[in-house]
């Protein structure tokens, strides 16, 4: 699914240093009449982001291992 990939690394990219955006922005990116079906794609592909330090993810504005995170997060470039 490279356009979830794309869709992620672009948003993250664009909120800037100190930001960070909400998962759901990115599948909406990719498809904003369907994207409730795509969160777990977009999950998938922003845990692989983390692993290759691509992207941050964060809970509760803090980084989180990407193997073991649950609940709510956000995504942002790294520092």
């Amino acid at each position: 699914m490279n356009a979830i990939r794309d869709a992620i690394l672009e948003l993250a990219a664009e909120c800037g240093p100190g930001k960070s955006i909400c998962p759901s922005e990115a599948a909406r990116a990719v498809d904003p009449g369907a994207w409730r079906g795509l969160m777990r794609a977009v999950r998938n592909e922003a845990i692989g982001l983390a692993r290759d330090g691509r992207i941050v993810i964060l809970r509760k504005g803090k980084p989180v291992d990407p193997s073991a995170f649950k609940g709510v997060y956000r995504l942002a470039p790294p520092p």
